[in-house]
């Protein structure tokens, strides 16, 4: 494996080598983990995943969905309601339906 010798800048600004940015797919901005071990420092990319914000409509299909009895789902509608949402409007499965 080819070495590159780089030097370390102002405030601890490291530049790597653009083939090794290219290879690895470090733009700048990348956030990178910074793991120290005992011969070294070993650079990696953070892996981050989209985070899903639900509507209340969603949230209210995961309450109606997720009931088991009837019992459940007459609280589910309820609370449902509360939310400012028509229950008949969100789509789902009634416990009796399954």
């Amino acid at each position: 494996m080819p070495v590159d010798v780089t030097k370390i800048g102002k405030k601890g600004t490291v530049v790597i080598p653009a083939p090794l940015r290219k290879k690895y797919g470090f733009n700048e901005g990348s956030q990178l983990i910074v793991e120290a071990l005992p011969d070294g420092v070993f650079l990696r990319p953070v892996v981050t995943l989209p985070v899903e914000i639900y509507t209340p409509e969603r949230k209210a299909e995961f309450i109606l969905n997720n009931t088991i009895t009837p019992e459940d789902y007459a609280l589910a509608v309820k609370k449902v309601r509360n939310m400012g949402l028509d229950p008949e409007t969100i789509p789902h499965k009634k416990p009796e339906d399954r």
